[in-house]
């Protein structure tokens, strides 16, 4: 199969899959912590609060982070270098600062985010698979994808400059077919999504999904890294996102550990600031 990158040009404007999934993507996450707040009675503004804090954050952190990696601060101005966990990091550090901000306690963030996250990066990687980008090593399985106009096309050529294996004796001009791991990641996360979205009402502590949705997002990208085609690899065949996964689902095992019984913060003034009165609901 043959897919090219998802493109509208309206005039001199130019829309990109990636860029529509990525509005969808927020704009998905704003509703699935605005119906928690709502279930929760609590202030619902704070969804967007979070929102606004995570697009600015992202994005900064994203493009830091991928010039980081790249040593190239001309990126910082591109339409691409958007890299998932500099966007992460970004975004977190954003939405915690607006927290404090507005003094709510940080596991009450950590926890309407789960599920939101979940949800959010199954949508970014079908923006991903729309622009042709992050995908695996060639393969001959019946799914295996060409992207001829991808980012960067998957021509043998392209495929050893990741440094990944190509048949012998292949004209570099060829386009193989690759792993659609940008698909295999949407299909993980949205499994983690329906499991967080059942457990957020399991009636544990305020903060321990966090924990449980690190997990899944680390083991969940460990795993597909080892498809990746990818440059970044250190320690032998372990690439730098595989090091922050590993990071990642350690640090959710101990948040989850912690945090398995116990109380629960109050949710502060400005989240209770939302509650409705019994009058107002009759």
């Amino acid at each position: 199969m043959t897919i090219y990158p998802f493109i509208i040009h309206l005039g001199p404007l130019e829309i990109t899959g990636y860029g529509l999934m990525l509005m969808v993507a927020f704009l998905m996450g704003g509703w699935l912590i605005a119906r928690q707040l709502r279930e929760l009675d609590l202030r619902e503004e704070y969804a967007a609060d979070m929102v606004a804090a995570a697009v600015i954050g992202g994005i900064v952190g994203a493009k830091l982070w991928y010039v980081a990696l790249t040593g190239d601060p001309g990126a910082l101005f591109s339409r691409g270098g958007l890299v998932w966990y500099g966007g992460f990091v970004g975004g977190a550090l954003a939405v915690v600062a607006n927290g404090w901000r507005l003094r709510v306690p940080l596991r009450w963030t950590m926890q309407l985010a789960a599920p939101a996250l979940a949800a959010a990066y199954a949508l970014g990687r079908v923006g991903c698979f729309l622009v042709n980008d992050d995908y695996g090593g060639p393969t001959n399985l019946p799914w295996g994808v060409k992207f001829p106009q991808g980012s960067p096309p998957s021509t043998a050529a392209n495929l050893q400059a990741f440094r990944v294996s190509v048949p012998a004796n292949t004209d570099p001009t060829t386009v193989l077919a690759v792993h659609p791991t940008q698909l295999y990641e949407v299909a993980a996360m949205l499994v983690a999504f329906a499991i967080l979205w059942v457990l957020r009402k399991r009636g544990k502590p305020v903060g321990w999904l966090f924990g449980v949705y690190l997990i899944f997002a680390g083991v969940e990208r460990f795993l597909v890294e080892i498809l990746r085609a990818k440059d970044d690899r250190l320690l032998g065949p372990f690439t730098i996102a595989q090091l922050t996964s590993a990071i990642l689902v350690v640090i959710g095992i101990v948040l989850t550990l912690v945090w398995r019984s116990g109380f629960s913060p109050a949710p502060g003034s400005y989240l209770e600031t939302g509650k409705s009165t019994p009058a107002s609901r009759t």
